[in-house]
């Protein structure tokens, strides 16, 4: 009774509010249709006659729009609702990343890189420059530790959406959080006093991945800010100097360090960090589950201008039953 009440409501005000259908389509199948008021970059503002709706951009498959309807009836439908009020996201305590409760909608590489270019920056020192990506709306950001290594003059290049276009702003008041040389993992801070809310990327699982998915980067090759190449996912188990990495056909070049690695949900995967520099298509990109671990911990990491000799390296304690081994220093005397 209560459910006819409500579509009875919907068609009088939707045909009274200028007989105009627009369709959204959601990732579970369901769908929405009403009047769009506003496009937003993480959401859709829909009134479907009897109450206003925002819909988040990562549930949202296709948006339809019809334009006036020459029957002079528009009806509003309202197939099972997902409810609006479930963030699509849960932040992580320890580490202020995010990642997504249930697998984002998978995306086409255009559609991606329009909603996640705004969190892909470039880093700049007065001896290189590097690619980075923010992790929250404080404006934290990962990059490689040989970006910023021996350097404290930082700045970071961030290009906000404004009215539809790209406006890039730079901000120069930018610290050392956490860093990693071992890993080559570092974590930033965009500490400027008219600093925005920042756009964000989500964090995603790189064991998840399997040898032939479709990955993509985004960063700066040799300053070319913003560039986008795709390739797929070589193998996930890359030793090279006894560590671990992806390797991926997505083009890499100096300037990429520090920038994104993105399955086609638009979450991050790893770190793109080195190529080998006699061939072609052989990038390499740290894993996000290192990431992760190092933000969770990062306490152990924590960068101070006041103590060069930090971040310390925790090695593991020896125990009763491993003997440590001495070997003699060997000279060689020359003949």
């Amino acid at each position: 009774m209560l459910k006819k009440t409500l579509v009875c409501s919907a068609l009088c005000v939707s045909a009274a509010c200028g007989l105009h259908a627009d369709s959204i389509q959601l990732a579970d199948k369901a769908s929405l249709t009403g009047k769009i008021l506003a496009e937003k970059r993480d959401q859709v503002i829909l009134d479907i006659g009897y109450t206003v709706l925002t819909v988040p951009r990562d549930q949202i498959v296709k948006i339809t729009k019809t334009g006036d309807s020459k029957s002079g009836t528009v009806v509003a439908s309202l197939s099972p609702m997902v409810p609006t009020a479930s963030p699509a996201f849960t932040d992580s305590k320890s580490g202020g990343y995010e990642t997504a409760n249930t697998p984002p909608p998978m995306k086409d590489v255009r559609e991606l890189v329009n909603q996640l270019g705004e969190a892909v920056v470039q880093v700049r020192t007065p001896s290189g420059l590097g690619s980075g990506f923010i992790i929250n709306e404080d404006g934290y950001l990962i990059t490689n530790f040989h970006v910023i290594e021996g350097e404290t003059e930082i700045s970071v290049e961030v290009y906000h959406m404004k009215d539809g276009l790209l406006e890039r702003k730079v901000y120069k008041d930018v610290k050392i959080i956490a860093l990693n040389k071992f890993d080559d993992i570092t974590l930033l801070k965009i500490d400027d006093k008219d600093a925005p809310k920042f756009s964000h990327v989500l964090l995603g699982d790189s064991d998840s991945l399997a040898v032939g998915d479709k990955v993509f980067a985004i960063g700066s090759p040799l300053g070319l800010e913003r560039t986008v190449t795709e390739g797929i996912l070589s193998t996930k188990t890359r030793e090279m100097q006894g560590e671990l990495y992806l390797q991926t056909t997505a083009q890499i070049n100096p300037g990429n360090s520090g920038g994104p690695l993105f399955n086609m949900r638009g979450e991050v995967v790893g770190i793109t960090n080195m190529k080998i520099t006699f061939g072609e298509g052989l990038g390499f990109a740290i894993p996000v589950s290192l990431v992760k671990y190092f933000l969770d911990h990062r306490d152990a990491y924590t960068y101070s201008n006041d103590n060069p000799s930090n971040p310390y390296r925790y090695l593991a304690p020896p125990t009763r039953t491993t003997p440590t081994h001495t070997t003699p220093s060997t000279t060689t005397a020359k003949k």
